[in-house]
């Protein structure tokens, strides 16, 4: 018969797995798994019985030994292997089922408990899932309870299974160790010199295209439940999210998250295109639209207070890609989902944290930190600003930070009146923000991204 080795800390399906390998397999195991098995009532022996060695060190050494290593690396059709794996009494072992310890559950409970997580790093388990893996020709590796049943269903009258479920499951196994050796790295990572990092990216999910039809592209999760965040929103309504939706509703809800009372931001091409504030959401919207009635078309509209049935009235008289809220009241639902193509999602709300951001350029990545500081104003003028205008230069100053540089914005009572983004030099942009506002202009007050090198901008 086929030799498995079962030695799983999430035992989930293991009763069930073992029954189907029974009748092809000869079932090896160690500690906790070895009971389950044997309290079963299925038959199974102890690694020890194989190699004479019973557990050492408390159990950290178990399965560190050339009967068991022997007897999943060597390669079946190498006459030399072949011949050291009789010389020392090595059987082969066809099958592999292992998990690791709960590291990072255990560095969740007791963040402070030294040794309890150095006693939580697994060493043995990874050696397995990576000899298992490498050797996959001849040697399947199953590292998740989810992969049992496939398992089962392809395995044949002679507990066979195809060399492209051994590979595929030889490419889990390997981005599962890479996965937690990767958090065991990030907790030692203030030890470590900062002349390198490590990004962990998770749950591929293929787009229809990218930014132009002609790309491939796909998006992966790095942090799971971030708030603010498109990977962390819930579809309620409408086809799946596009590339540029991911890239513009990324654009609002960082905006967004830049402001307290009831506020909504309208994104087009990841530059907002209209922000208003006002008491009630219903204002705010108001606000945002008449700012730009003409960019909004077929944008991206997001709010940071519960949108209700006469929000969603006045939303559905247009025509927008996506709409971003914290939430819904049952009757708004019934009536944004009444448009087919409207995207309509819940996004998280949380405490707004510092974000390490990412950009790719040919060969490497530039890094930073958001840009959270409180803006700090000197009044250099003879006319201080009024308690309205300074709260209108904040709002102001929020919103510029996510407009492209160069970058001018004109603000008129908690309503963006003029935007100015991407020009080559600040007059242009300032030009451009000014003759979309123009009477709006008056009473306004202007934010730049940048300092003004000669006063023409401001004249």
């Amino acid at each position: 018969m086929k030799l498995a080795l079962l030695s799983v800390t999430d035992k989930t399906g293991l009763i069930t797995l073992a029954m189907a390998l029974a009748p092809h397999y000869r079932l090896l195991s160690t500690g906790g798994t070895y009971e389950t098995l044997l309290h079963a009532g299925l038959p199974v022996q102890r690694v020890e019985d194989i190699t004479g060695v019973e557990e050492l060190f408390n159990g950290r050494v178990k399965t560190l030994h050339p009967v068991i290593h022997g007897g999943i690396l060597y390669e079946r059709t190498n006459a030399h292997h072949l011949e050291e794996a009789q010389k020392h009494a090595i059987a082969p072992i066809d099958l592999v089922v292992v998990n690791l310890y709960r590291f990072q559950d255990t560095l969740a409970a007791s963040p402070h408990d030294e040794e309890a997580i150095i006693e939580a790093i697994d060493i043995g388990g990874p050696a397995l899932i990576r000899s298992a893996a490498k050797n996959h020709a001849h040697v399947t590796v199953l590292t998740d309870p989810m992969q049992y049943s496939a398992f089962i269903n392809v395995m044949d009258a002679k507990g066979e299974v195809p060399f492209s479920f051994k590979r595929q499951c030889a490419a889990v196994a390997f981005e599962h160790t890479a996965q937690y050796d990767q958090a065991i790295a990030d907790q030692f990572a203030d030890l470590k010199h900062e002349d390198s990092f490590s990004l962990e990216a998770l749950g591929k999910r293929p787009l229809r295209y990218g930014e132009n039809p002609d790309q491939v592209a796909s998006v992966y999760t790095t942090q799971p439940d971030v708030p603010y965040s498109m990977l962390s929103a819930q579809m309620h309504h409408g086809k799946a999210l596009s590339y540029n939706n991911y890239l513009d509703g990324d654009a609002a809800l960082s905006l967004l998250a830049e402001f307290e009372k009831p506020t909504v931001v309208a994104i087009k091409h990841t530059n907002p295109c209209g922000v208003g504030q006002a008491p009630t959401l219903l204002e705010a919207w108001h606000k945002a639209y008449t700012a730009d009635p003409v960019s909004i078309f077929g944008g991206i509209v997001a709010f940071n207070r519960v949108v209700d049935a006469r929000v969603a009235q006045a939303l559905n008289e247009h025509f927008l890609e996506v709409i971003l809220a914290p939430s819904y009241t049952e009757d708004a639902l019934k009536i944004l989902t009444q448009k087919k193509n409207i995207r309509v999602l819940t996004y998280l709300e949380g405490t707004r944290t510092s974000t390490t951001h990412l950009r790719t350029i040919r060969g490497g990545l530039l890094v930073q930190e958001d840009a959270t500081q409180t803006p700090r104003f000197d009044v250099v003028t003879k006319l201080a600003p009024s308690e309205s205008e300074m709260e209108d230069i904040l709002f102001a100053q929020a919103v510029v930070k996510h407009v492209k540089s160069n970058a001018v914005v004109l603000v008129n009572d908690g309503q963006t009146v003029g935007i100015g983004a991407g020009q080559m030099n600040r007059v242009g942009a300032a030009n451009i923000a000014f003759a979309q506002a123009g009477e709006k202009a008056r009473g306004a007050v202007l934010a730049s991204d940048g300092f003004f090198p000669l006063p023409d901008t401001v004249e």
